[in-house]
């Protein structure tokens, strides 16, 4: 699964890494974003790239109760076709979760690590978004992660790992018309580009303990 990331790089360098001119609102650092928090979004709008905020945790736009999106902030790749929930958004609403690194939790013991790739120190999630309608009729935009199977690396951690699309694929995950395309890059990200780092201390809600921070921002600086 994924169910924390951090996302700490400016706006500027989210804007160069993606090739896009469009501002949106100040963004601010989160070292620890959660389910229910706000993202920056990479997304489409005339078949160009496009960057906004929403929501994670998918809320369908059939869905009664916008609560629903606090149980759908992952999906799985293998079976995203099959599901009410994602076929919908998959076909058509495809979008990139710009980060910095996630986390996850080896179990029993809740033993925390930071990942991120070695070479990039803003890479893509992959994603999938829709638009629910409030009671009221204002537009709320939500999204989920993709996941799926790990590899070698995370194996030993998780049974679950985030779907990362490579740089040069990142356009086509988003813009491609073509779903046999976009069904190829259903596959792990190699492990031998991926940095660990296994964090001494709890990450907590709000993350504020600081020699979290210093860990995992020397990391993804080297």
């Amino acid at each position: 699964m994924c169910g924390r990331f951090a996302i700490f790089s400016s706006f500027q360098a989210i804007k160069n890494h993606y090739k896009i001119l469009k501002e949106i609102d100040e963004l601010e650092k989160n070292f620890n974003l959660s389910p229910g928090q706000y993202s920056p979004i990479i997304t489409q709008n005339q078949n160009k790239l496009f960057i906004t905020k929403m929501r994670w945790g998918l809320v369908p736009f059939w869905a009664k109760d916008e609560k629903i999106g606090y149980k759908l902030f992952n999906c799985r790749s293998e079976t995203i076709l099959e599901k009410a929930s994602f076929k919908y958004a998959f076909q058509k609403r495809r979008c990139l979760v710009p980060v910095n690194g996630f986390y996850e939790w080896k179990k029993p013991e809740k033993q925390p690590y930071f990942i991120h790739l070695k070479k990039q120190k803003i890479f893509s999630l992959a994603a999938i978004w829709e638009s629910w309608k409030t009671p009221i009729g204002n537009t709320l935009n939500t999204f989920s992660i993709i996941t799926t199977k790990p590899n070698k690396s995370i194996q030993n951690i998780h049974n679950r790992m985030p779907l990362i699309i490579p740089q040069k694929d990142e356009e086509k995950w988003i813009l491609s018309r073509n779903l046999q395309d976009v069904q190829s890059l259903l596959s792990p990200y190699p492990d031998e580009n991926m940095s660990i780092i296994k964090l001494d201390n709890p990450v907590n809600d709000n993350l504020s303990n600081n020699l979290i921070r210093e860990a995992v921002i020397i990391d993804v600086r080297r």
